[in-house]
């Protein structure tokens, strides 16, 4: 078990004895406030927090971290508070404890959204700190070790955690050696039986191996050295959960993933990792495919090394890495590396490593601020987490790192929250290409914005990053909102109008007792209500007439509310019999969805018609702008061409196909369906005109429900 003793000679190796005092001092305090206080295993609680501080010690972290990973549970278990900490540790050290700490004071609906809120609250301290992240992970990390005493569904649930955000943190900050054993353990925790399985599987695997390594490392060497290379040859171990991700992901056998022979070069500079990989080029056939340079190309958490796949002897395949000394501790210890080889113990942040975590966490607080609750936050998180990534350029030579399976418009995103929101289309390596298409490493992207372009809702169904997810979803809860509130207006003043009043000259005493009557906060609030149909525009304008001075049945006498282009999410035109401009048309409020326009003679709106207050008169502007969907039903005589000289003078006509669908009848007729973009009737008309005129066409349509 760890004591102060050996801590303190651990410590002096790389802090200054005012600094290792500092460390005792929190030590004592924290044994004071948990005095009394047990683990589930049966220590003295202060027995954690010393073992945090010696995990935290191992990476060569500041005095301030140490004493923070002293007390790092004494906001959250004892009755101290962070003023009392900032005043006998000072703030830095009060900020990292209170980053640190959990939300307990608050009552949560369920665990999922507690973690979410606690993780919340981490992110923001983050990016003051980036020093609470690493002492919550030897936090979690010792947590981990001693999963043990615990009940079997809190350890499934500690795991579970584990393995989704912290685990990918540690990755994503390039701290591998961390991220192993909380794997491996979070494996072990969950999946029991799975783990133990797979641990016998490779025991015995590694023995049966062990003559096979052993032959190609020699081979390895004995090439290096009629090179004349100083190297260090390591066959590197695969690790249980990566071993069970990849049966999972790629669908493998244990025996299939076994027999893949990994090993690492290390070397002392970079020109001689590029001359190693020459020599085992030369010794083994290469898998063209597989070379990635990490160097010239660092991975986001700042991760270099060169990968090769060989094929070997007996066609063996052998991965290789080839690195540096250094590049080898950054890729174990990641941005803990950086205090491992400071010595002046304070928190400035240099490049590389570093500068990509904080680029990182400026990410998540940007999500942080868009998203619309700590749920959405927290999925947005784990999106983001996914390790693998493609690398592509911007059109200035920029490398830009995206998760796998990226498009244009995460990459739109990456740029700035505004090219994503203008982004209309994209050339991929100088070609046009669509906005889904998923990117591969090394293309060229260029995003191609237009001022009055805003984000499509079905972005978020190929989006991959975080970023772009949420990016989206809040402009359009924005412009949601805005609509809701633009239409609710529109709507309410045609109601008052109707009994003589006016929105715009309401006194505030008026305004007052409209809210007061239907509950409402503000008047904006009261006013989405009404847009998105939660509320009928004429019962509330009624709130202000005492008498009643409308009889049911009169929705005809209300002035209708005109429609002037199809843009907008709060006007919705109904699929069932797609309006144009021109047709009679009605209109009905639907909860959530705001207003309906359907054509008069549709079916669908029969039962509304009794509910007065359901329905609401509308009318089209005079320049009614955009393009309508009208379905046109063709009965033709088959002939070869057919569909293309339909299409040829549809497209003569300006008009726009959106589908087409043919249904067989006989073999001499068939009948063709197409949803056409029109601008209003005279445009339908005309291009109905003319497909008649074709010998072929036998009777020409317009669809109704």
């Amino acid at each position: 078990m760890q004591t102060l003793e050996s801590l303190s000679h651990r410590l002096s190796s790389y802090l200054d004895p005012q600094q290792i005092n500092s460390v005792k001092r929190a030590y004592f305090y924290a044994e004071q406030a948990h005095r009394g206080q047990k683990r589930r295993s049966g220590e003295p609680y202060v027995t954690h927090p010393l073992e945090v501080a010696n995990i935290l010690a191992g990476m060569h972290m500041d005095h301030q971290s140490l004493m923070a990973a002293m007390l790092h549970d004494v906001i959250e278990d004892t009755t101290i508070s962070r003023d009392a900490l900032s005043q006998q540790f000072g703030d830095s050290v009060a900020d990292l404890v209170d980053g640190v700490s959990k939300l307990t004071q608050f009552e949560f609906e369920n665990q999922a959204q507690k973690q979410a809120e606690n993780f919340q609250k981490m992110a923001l301290a983050m990016a003051k700190d980036i020093r609470v992240i690493l002492v919550k992970l030897a936090d979690r990390l010792h947590n981990m070790r001693t999963l043990g005493a615990l009940r079997p569904d809190k350890k499934r649930r500690i795991a579970k955690e584990t393995l989704e955000i912290y685990a990918p943190i540690a990755q994503r900050l390039g701290m591998n050696n961390i991220r192993l054993e909380l794997e491996n353990r979070g494996f072990a925790a969950m999946h029991p039986l799975r783990s133990e399985r797979l641990q016998v599987a490779l025991k015995a695997a590694r023995g049966n191996r062990k003559e096979l390594v052993e032959k190609i490392q020699n081979a390895i060497e004995l090439r290096l050295e009629r090179e004349e290379i100083d190297a260090l040859v390591i066959g590197r171990e695969k690790h249980l959960f990566s071993i069970y991700k990849k049966m999972k992901a790629k669908k493998k056998s244990f025996k299939e993933i076994m027999d893949v022979y990994a090993f690492r070069i290390i070397v002392d500079k970079v020109d001689t990792c590029y001359r190693v990989l020459g020599a085992m080029h030369n010794l083994y056939k290469p898998v063209v495919s597989e070379f990635k340079d990490y160097i010239a190309i660092p991975k986001a958490n700042g991760y270099q090394s060169l990968h090769t796949v060989l094929v070997g002897m007996h066609g063996v395949p052998i991965e290789v890495q080839i690195r540096t000394r250094e590049m080898d501790e950054m890729a174990n210890s990641g941005i803990a590396a950086h205090w491992l080889y400071k010595s002046d113990g304070g928190t400035d942040i240099p490049s590389g490593t570093s500068a990509r975590a904080r680029q990182w966490i400026q990410g998540l607080l940007e999500m942080q601020q868009r998203a619309g609750d700590s749920m959405e936050f927290i999925e947005n998180v784990k999106i983001d987490l996914f390790p693998d990534e493609v690398y592509v350029f911007t059109p200035k030579g920029e490398i830009v790192e995206l998760p796998t399976g990226a498009t244009a418009v995460d990459f739109a995103y990456y740029v700035h929250t505004d090219v994503g929101n203008h982004c209309v289309a994209c050339r991929i390596n100088d070609r046009l290409a669509p906005l889904s298409q998923p990117l591969q490493s090394g293309q060229k992207v260029q995003i191609i914005t237009s001022q009055g372009a805003q984000p499509n809702p079905n972005w978020l169904n190929f989006v991959t990053s975080g970023r772009a997810r949420s990016g989206i979803r809040h402009f359009l809860k924005h412009q949601r909102h805005h609509e809701s509130i633009e239409l609710g207006k529109r709507m309410l003043s045609r109601a008052l109008q109707d009994l003589k009043l006016n929105l715009a000259e309401l006194t505030d005493a008026q305004i007052g007792e409209l809210l007061k009557a239907t509950n409402c906060a503000t008047l904006d609030l009261l006013l989405e209500d009404i847009g998105l149909g939660n509320r009928i525009a004429h019962s509330v304008a009624r709130l202000l007439v005492h008498e009643e001075q409308d009889t049911p049945g009169s929705a005809s006498i209300y002035s209708p509310l005109t429609i002037d282009s199809t843009d907008g999410m709060m006007i919705n035109f109904a699929r069932c019999c797609r309006p144009i401009p021109g047709d009679p048309i009605i209109g009905h409020v639907s909860s959530g969805k705001g207003l309906v326009v359907h054509r008069d003679t549709c079916r669908n709106i029969g039962e509304l018609r009794d509910n007065p207050d359901k329905i609401s008169a509308v009318a089209w502007a005079p320049n009614v702008s955009g393009e309508f969907l009208a379905d046109v039903r063709v009965e033709v005589e088959s002939e070869r061409g057919i569909i293309a000289s339909l299409a040829t003078r549809i497209a003569e006509q300006g008009g726009n196909i959106e589908q087409v669908k043919v249904d067989e009848r006989d073999a001499h007729n068939s009948v063709i369906t197409f949803c056409l973009g029109v601008h209003n009737r005279v445009h339908l008309a005309n291009i109905m005109r003319r497909l008649k005129t074709l010998s072929a066409v036998i009777r020409i349509t317009r669809s109704k429900n």
